[in-house]
Order: C-alpha cells, then sequence, then structure tokens
C-alpha cells in the first residue's frame, strides 16, 4: 500500500513537471482494450480447458481420499473385530488354564485320599496280620506251657503218688492245674 502511495506521489510529481499528472498512472484506452482482450482470452481458454482437468484432478483427489477414509474404517473396524476376537480368545484361554487347573487339583486331592486310604488299609491289614500272628504265637505258647507245665505236674505228681498215672487222669489233672493258673 506504501508503495502505490509513493508511485503515486512519485507520478503526481513527475506529471506536475510534465504537466500529465494521473494520466500517467493509467494507461493508454488502447493498451487498456487490449489488456481486457488478452485477459478475456486467457480466461476463456483456462476456462474451457484447465478448469475441467483441474476439477477432475480434484475429483479424482477428493475420492482417493474418500476411499482411503473408507479403507481407514475398514482397516479399524477389522482391527476391532480382532481385538475382540484376541480379548474372547484370551478370555477363553484363561477360563481353560483355571478349568484344568482346578481338574489338577481335584484330581491330586483324589490322588492323596487314594494314598491315604491305601496306606491306611496296609496299615490296617498289617495290624491284623500281627494280631493274628501275636494270637497264634500266644496260643502256640500257652499250649508249650501247658504241655511243659503237664509234663512237670505229671512228674511231680507221679512222685507224690509214688506210681505212674494214666493218661486221661493226667489230662485231668493238668486241666485242673491250668485253670487254677488262669484264674490268677
Amino acid at each position: 500500500m506504501q508503495l502505490l502511495t509513493a508511485l503515486a506521489v512519485l507520478a503526481t510529481e513527475e506529471g506536475a513537471e510534465s504537466g500529465g499528472g494521473i494520466s500517467l498512472v493509467l494507461p493508454h484506452p488502447e493498451e487498456l482494450v487490449a489488456g481486457i482482450l488478452a485477459f478475456l482470452i486467457v480466461f476463456f481458454f483456462v476456462w474451457r480447458k484447465a478448469l475441467p482437468t483441474i476439477n477432475k484432478t480434484l475429483e479424482a483427489r477428493q475420492q482417493a481420499i474418500t476411499g482411503q477414509l473408507t479403507e481407514a474404517e475398514e482397516a479399524k473396524r477389522e482391527a476391532e473385530t480382532l481385538l475382540a476376537d484376541y480379548r474372547a480368545q484370551l478370555a477363553e484361554a484363561k477360563t481353560e488354564g483355571n478349568r484344568i487347573v482346578e481338574e489338577a487339583r481335584v484330581a491330586g486331592e483324589q490322588l492323596k485320599s487314594d494314598i491315604v486310604a491305601r496306606a491306611e488299609e496296609d496299615a490296617a491289614q498289617t495290624l491284623a496280620k500281627a494280631r493274628e500272628e501275636a494270637q497264634t504265637e500266644k496260643a502256640r505258647a500257652l499250649a508249650e506251657a501247658r504241655r511243659e507245665v503237664g509234663q512237670i505236674s505229671v512228674g511231680l505228681a507221679e512222685k507224690i503218688v509214688g506210681e505212674a498215672l494214666d493218661d486221661k487222669v493226667q489230662q485231668g489233672l493238668i486241666d485242673r492245674y491250668l485253670e487254677d493258673l488262669e484264674r490268677l
């Protein structure tokens, strides 16, 4: 703006010297008509030739951007679907893992119970066998003791009586003696 003001001032000063003034800033009418005709010709060719090409280019660019946006939205939807599938698979895997751990825990407890039951059963069998063996040993020891006590008793009785006793009498004496021992 300052440049135009400076030019106008300069033209006014030169015009005052040459006597023209504003005629120096304004073109001659022939030049003005030629400039307007040249502008109209260039505008007509730009409007007829360049403008459709520019419009086509802009429309192609707009379609390309729209296509890219559509593809981006599609990719976003696909990514969201994949993320949802991934999350579902992850949740399913966690559930499956928890189920497997729970099954393993239950199986371990069952195995522990089975081992404890088997051990208790083995202990009970061993105890029963030991008791049976003890009873057998006790019975054998008692039988051995009866036999020896009987022989000693018969030997003593023979010495006391002075004669040999028959088997029935001996057995009766042994039984009575043992009954007396058991009462003690």
